[in-house]
């Protein structure tokens, strides 16, 4: 197999591929619009048998990236469907390669029936992500922005959406592209003034290639100081809700939920086992994890429960601690403190304020991050436990949308700084400039990595396994 052309910010790949893949890219739902995306050397080929422009041009005679109306025929030439095409043509397309595009009305029905003709004329049903994937062996796309397809799609907050569009848009592989080619400047440098003795290349000089490794070194601390930051966008704050029986937890879920996830009862140990949901609270993307009553129990199914919670408050990014002011404080309140004493973010949510309180919830204050007084019931004061997560979880944006968003990203940036780190100490203990041009070449293979400039065929695999058919 002849091989094709590294593209700058690839990996080398095989030649292009020579068959054509087709997919419903909308819900398997019931729609109003359903579309159907085709890629390969058939794109062009498959439009003109299965598609009839309404203007009785062939849809090959139509240009790129323009809608065209028109009837879609099924595999035996009869009507299926009245829609929209469009094709764009290689290397002008999301993949490189010559793509279609059919808009139709989103029945289920007429997308498999369209999906049919299509396979029997060549094509076939593409993989989860291939369509990306195809993007990215044919140098339109690097890895960075590959996972940031993926980000988009599931992005829960607004800032997770514009964090994941301007990595689309290349903003980590233009600051790795920047270190690296700084490193290659400096080593190519080198290698030239050993090679051609004879030319006029300038010197080099140890202080200047300190400069720049310190330089990359920097750039690479600070990307990689967004990488918690990256989780929390892409993942949410591991949050468990804990507190005494009855205290309100469960309907401190279903209050900042906005609907009954839990069962709310006056009987205490209702709730038995953790309930995992997803919510946004602050602007911060949090997975709440409601709890079993912390207390000594008999019941060997609720003391199942606590020890759930006890597991889950370990756990936890965060933890909000339920407690109730109608109630006089007692030794399961203190039991409750003591385990969420053990969480980094500790939030106190002094509940049912609707009712005459027995305490003051000033008391907490010392024990937490921030006491915020609530009801559940009622509804309020959520505003201020919202204002509390936010000032926990600060997420500004970095410029320009470089926030590293998974451990693969990290990884990479975190040994192409340990390169440069070596770099460094052996300049410093005075080794030979090769030996500290080696580990420049390390740290260079590692950012290679982290833009797939130079990556494995299973560390690919498994970021487009994530990925939707269609996608």
């Amino acid at each position: 197999m002849t091989r094709a052309k590294t593209t700058r910010g690839q990996a080398p790949v095989p030649a292009p591929m020579n068959d054509t893949i087709a997919a419903v890219a909308t819900g398997t739902g019931v729609s109003a619009i359903g579309i159907v995306r085709v890629s390969g050397p058939l794109s062009v080929k498959l439009m003109d048998a299965l598609f009839r422009p309404a203007d009785g041009k062939a849809m090959s005679g139509h240009r790129d990236r323009q809608l065209v109306y028109g009837t879609l025929l099924d595999s035996e030439g009869r009507t299926l469907d009245l829609c929209l095409c469009t094709l764009s043509r290689a290397p002008h397309s999301y993949t490189g390669e010559d793509t279609a595009e059919l808009q139709c009305h989103g029945s289920p029905v007429v997308l498999r029936s369209a999906l049919d003709a299509l396979f029997s004329l060549g094509a076939r049903q593409a993989e989860a992500g291939e369509f990306t994937k195809r993007a990215f062996l044919n140098g339109r796309m690097d890895l960075t922005q590959a996972e940031a397809v993926v980000d988009i799609i599931d992005a829960e907050t607004p800032l997770a959406a514009r964090n994941a569009a301007q990595q689309l848009g290349g903003a980590i592989l233009r600051r790795a592209d920047a270190i690296y080619e700084n490193l290659a400047h400096i080593c190519s440098h080198y290698h030239a003034v050993l090679d051609y003795p004879d030319e006029d290349i300038p010197p080099f000089t140890l202080s200047e290639y300190a400069a720049v490794l310190d330089g990359a070194a920097a750039e690479l601390e600070t990307l990689l100081a967004t990488f918690s930051r990256g989780q929390f966008l892409e993942k949410g704050v591991r949050t468990a809700i804990l507190g005494k029986p009855n205290a309100g937890k469960s309907s401190l879920l279903n209050a900042l939920l906005g609907f009954d996830r839990a069962i709310v009862t006056d009987i205490p140990g209702t709730t038995r086992d953790t309930l995992s949901e997803r919510c946004l609270l602050g602007g911060v993307a949090l997975r709440l994890t409601d709890t079993a009553g912390v207390r000594e129990t008999s019941d060997a199914v609720e003391a199942l429960g606590v020890e759930r919670a006890v597991a889950a408050a370990e756990d936890a990014q965060l933890v909000i601690a339920v407690f109730d002011l109608s109630r006089d404080w007692d030794a399961e309140d203190g039991a409750v403190l003591t385990l969420a004493e053990k969480a980094a973010v500790r939030i106190a949510a002094a509940n049912k304020s609707d009712c005459a309180p027995r305490w003051d919830a000033t008391r907490l204050s010392a024990h937490f991050d921030s006491v915020c007084v609530v009801s559940a019931k009622e509804k309020t004061g959520l505003d201020t436990l919202g204002a509390a997560v936010a000032a926990a979880f600060p997420m500004p944006e970095a410029d320009g949308g470089e926030i590293l968003t998974n451990a693969r990203q990290a990884d990479a940036v975190r040994r192409a700084l340990e390169y440069l780190r070596a770099g460094r100490e052996a300049m410093a203990a005075g080794f030979a400039p090769d030996a500290v041009l080696t580990e420049c070449e390390g740290a260079m293979d590692a950012l290679g990595n982290l833009t797939g400039r130079s990556v494995r065929e299973d560390v690919t695999r498994e970021i487009f396994s994530r990925f939707c058919v269609g996608k």
